[in-house]
């Protein structure tokens, strides 16, 4: 299939994504939810996050992903659990600690909790849940990202529509949603009140974290601006002003007044640069994306397109002088992750390698390492979890 053909079927599934938006909580109960989380701790075992049967439950590797220990519910009472695509549950590991939060859907269409519990026994049981949202209407608490910092600081972000919902009763308009955060620094015991870190961001779209230069996590997400257009933003996790309207990170100025459930990708680098890769559309063609910052958020060189019209869903992991970024293709008869690498802080890049393909449904990918090691975990209907270890690339291209 020649670049225009693919182009075309690009703009096509696009087209085609934005009209069935509407459709997507209920398509994601008729689907399989495949999305499964991991995180290595300091031992290099692997614990997992995922749905079975129904129940949201963790278990743990101790030989990279070839076997797994018997699954351990986390809640005490069966909940509904968002595990597909964009909305999924996520893990981290602090020592004997397991962290595991989600979004627990509500009949409301695209309503929902964040939820978070915590193990203190590495496992073997998990404390009641919380619920982290303190607005508890039946709205918009969705789309939650976990980070813990090396201090044990943990922070929750997520898409909250607490101040649309407000303004549509004061008979106001409102751009999008907005992102919402809270903090616990004790634990997981408990979090602080819910503080707002931006208004107006995209609805649907995943919120990236990193861990920056200085232990705190940063923020990549796509923004609602007040032209319409929807690019992304690059922040630190700290209340933003609304106004004046803050600086974008990424500048294809599209427009388009719907969410595009597809939301970016972050890492930052041992020398403190930010690397980011989103999904966009320029020019009228949809694709993948990339750009460095420095640490304090000025671009390192313009944004580069990643792969063909196809690709969508990336990851990227930094991991010593590596930065390995993948992301899901279609090459016409199967879903195929493709992988590329820079060693010179995403100057130059690799050849595109398949390190792995399905013919039926999948999960996005996720990019984890230990002790310099980088991995694909990935989910699919046919073939199951699988993690797959990512040697070095050879070679580079500009």
């Amino acid at each position: 299939m020649n670049s225009e053909r693919w182009r075309r079927l690009g703009v096509l599934l696009f087209v085609l994504l934005a009209a069935l938006v509407p459709l997507a909580d209920a398509a994601m109960k008729a689907r399989p939810q495949l999305a499964a989380s991991v995180a290595f701790d300091a031992a290099g075992r692997l614990w997992r996050v995922r749905l079975l049967d129904g129940l949201l439950v963790v278990d743990r590797s101790d030989d990279r992903g070839a076997s797994f220990s018997a699954p351990q519910p986390v809640t005490r009472q069966a909940e509904a659990v968002a595990a597909d695509g964009e909305l999924r549950p996520d893990i981290a590991v602090a020592g004997e600690r397991i962290y595991v939060a989600w979004t627990s859907p509500l009949p409301t269409a695209y309503a929902g909790h964040v939820r978070f519990a915590r193990s203190l026994d590495g496992g073997r049981s998990f404390a009641a849940p919380l619920t982290i949202n303190d607005n508890l209407d039946a709205i918009t608490h969705r789309f939650q990202t976990l980070h813990v910092a090396a201090d044990g600081r943990i922070t929750l972000v997520w898409i909250d529509k607490r101040d649309g919902e407000a303004a549509k009763r004061a008979g106001k308009s409102y751009r999008g949603a907005a992102l919402y955060y809270a903090v616990s620094d004790d634990g997981g015991a408990s979090f602080e009140p819910n503080l707002r870190l931006a208004a107006h961001s995209c609805e649907c779209c995943r919120i990236a974290l990193a861990t920056d230069g200085d232990g705190r996590p940063v923020a990549f997400w796509r923004h609602v601006f007040a032209d319409g257009s929807r690019d992304h933003l690059l922040a630190r996790v700290a209340p933003l002003a609304d106004e004046p309207e803050p600086p974008r990170a990424t500048e294809e100025h599209w427009q388009i007044n719907a969410c595009p459930h597809h939301g970016p990708a972050l890492a930052v680098a041992p020398d403190g640069t930010r690397h980011g890769v989103w999904f966009a559309q320029l020019a009228g063609e949809p694709g993948l994306f990339y750009r460095g910052w420095t640490a304090d958020g000025r671009p390192l060189a313009p944004a580069i397109r990643i792969g063909d019209a196809s690709a969508a869903h990336p990851a990227i992991l930094a991991v010593g002088p590596r930065l390995l970024l993948a992301w899901k293709a279609f090459d016409g008869e199967k879903t195929v992750i493709d992988v590329i690498e820079s060693t010179d802080g995403g100057h130059r890049w690799s050849a595109p390698r398949a390190v792995a393909a399905t013919g039926g449904a999948s999960d996005h990918p996720q990019l984890v390492a230990f002790r310099g090691d980088a991995y694909l975990s990935w989910s699919s209907e046919a073939e199951g979890y699988r993690l797959i270890a990512l040697a070095p690339a050879d070679g580079g291209r500009p």
